[in-house]
């Protein structure tokens, strides 16, 4: 990383715009990771709509930020396009982080993202993170046709590579005599005037995503944030974090490492209702395992479903890394999964089949931590002079 992307990310002390702020009585900061899954019978646009209206009330509730996945080719997930669904999400927030869990860097050229994620700046202002991935989020047929290319491992090993060239373009500091010197992402600093403008230009601050020990390894080793994917890579998780930590190297970003890990977590009034809809994630994840993508099934299709004993085996061990039931038993067991792990961050996701179940997971998790009710939130912000920067006349527009 270069020094002026270094302090960029800094915005001005190491931290900024990095960690967040436990609220209520949660023992971390609490944030959202959306796949923005459409149910059978539910259409994209109905998906879409329940992801709106989560935003807004993760942003009401006092959730730090706000995340969007990107995957591709799968009938159940609507969310193959996170810069755009970003943009959306930034009219109808005011103060929470919105940002990508993650974008897969190797599907895209680093140029791209760095005047999509520009843009997204421009939209918010101090609100966007740039998380990203070197997986292609989907198989590999899909990967081949996004990347026009066969070489997908070719693309994975290039991460590093690629991730300094996003960095430099999001800086815009290729050195002189660089094939790229004279190429700008824009928006971007070189439209701000003088070296002090472009030394305090915001950007996004770069996250690195990993489900095993690479990304972690890399994090470390560059002084980036870290996300783990604890809700389907649980058993690397601990290695994991002990990699990032271990080879953690302060940086002009951060002093200390700060991981953040994915958390499956659904909450509904009784234990019952609970089950069934992670139910129909957990079927929805048997389907794609074995090659069969297809939209979320209904609660009866789960509960019907004549599972094998493979199929069986496969569904008890995705959902004992499921957090489900009742508010208060969703509470103890994210507070014992922060205690096994230490994470410095929680970012519950739900793979549930109902957007109802979705929003109101969401409501019933902030009521079990007494995170602050949407009107003492909101008066806060304003008595704070606002988070959201430029966008915050129109966010309330949005509410």
């Amino acid at each position: 990383m270069s020094q002026a992307g270094e302090d960029a990310q800094g915005s001005g002390h190491r931290g900024a715009g990095i960690r967040g702020e436990a609220r209520g009585g949660a023992p971390v900061p609490l944030s959202v990771l959306d796949l923005v899954n459409v149910g059978r019978g539910y259409t994209a646009g109905d998906a879409l709509a329940a992801s709106t209206r989560m935003a807004a009330r993760a942003d009401a509730r006092g959730f730090t930020r706000y995340w969007v996945a990107e995957h591709h080719s799968m009938p159940g997930v609507a969310s193959s396009s996170p810069a755009v669904i970003l943009a959306h999400l930034a009219a109808h927030t005011r103060r929470i982080r919105l940002g990508s869990g993650g974008v897969m860097l190797p599907n895209h050229a680093p140029l791209v993202i760095a005047e999509q994620f520009g843009t997204l700046e421009a939209l918010a202002p101090g609100r966007v993170d740039l998380g990203l991935g070197r997986a292609p989020g989907t198989d590999g047929a899909t990967a081949a046709a996004l990347r026009r290319t066969e070489r997908l491992r070719e693309g994975a090993e290039d991460f590093p590579q690629q991730l300094a060239e996003l960095i430099r373009f999001l800086d815009d500091d290729f050195p002189d005599g660089h094939r790229y010197a004279r190429i700008h992402a824009v928006p971007g600093p070189v439209q701000a005037e003088g070296s002090e403008a472009r030394a305090a230009a915001h950007r996004p601050p770069v996250w690195l995503l990993g489900s095993s020990g690479f990304s972690a390894q890399l994090a470390g080793q560059l002084g980036l944030p870290f996300a783990f994917a604890h809700h389907f890579s649980a058993a690397n998780t601990l290695p994991a974090l002990e990699l990032y930590r271990e080879t953690f190297r302060p940086s002009a970003v951060l002093d200390e490492p700060y991981a953040l890990i994915g958390a499956a977590a659904l909450a509904a009034e009784d234990e019952k209702e609970a089950y069934r809809q992670v139910l129909t994630g957990a079927l929805s994840m048997v389907r794609l395992r074995t090659g069969r993508p297809g939209l979320i099934p209904t609660p009866e299709e789960a509960e019907s479903h004549p599972y094998s004993p493979v199929e069986r085996d496969f569904v008890d061990s995705w959902l004992a890394n499921v957090t489900y039931g009742t508010p208060d038993a969703v509470r103890e067991g994210l507070d014992a999964l922060v205690k096994r792990t230490g994470a410095d961050e929680l970012m519950l996701t739900a793979n549930a089949h109902t957007p109802h179940a979705r929003v109101r997971s969401l409501e019933l998790i902030a009521d079990a931590y007494a995170l602050p009710a949407a009107e003492e939130a909101e008066d806060a912000e304003d008595a704070g002079g606002g988070a959201g920067g430029a966008s915050g006349t129109a966010g309330a527009a949005g509410i």
